[in-house]
């Protein structure tokens, strides 16, 4: 079940974010990352429901450790190597919402 009717505003764009915890274990400051889309729209559901999933679960871990909120406004997208990530809204410097 998506919450999220329409894409996000910066869908298919490349934006700066700074995450709250490190991303697969490294933490290397502000990173260009281009937006797919909410994560509820690209995977059908929210990563709080998707068990066993690398970027939810890697999500999670990052989400405790950088103390950031627990809702769907989960955005995924990928770095410049091409690795998917999901990031929450409040770690885009670009205008989040």
């Amino acid at each position: 079940m998506t919450s999220h009717s329409s894409p996000h505003p910066l869908a298919g764009q490349t934006v700066t974010a700074t995450p709250a915890a490190p991303l697969n274990g490294v933490m290397a400051g502000p990173l260009h990352y281009r937006i797919e889309d909410w994560n509820d729209r690209v995977f059908g559901r929210s990563w709080m429901t998707y068990d066993r999933h690398p970027a939810s679960l890697a999500y999670a871990v990052r989400a405790a450790i950088g103390q950031l909120p627990t809702d769907n406004e989960v955005v995924y997208g990928k770095d410049d190597f091409g690795i998917g990530h999901l990031i929450h809204v409040t770690e885009l410097q670009d205008g989040g919402q």
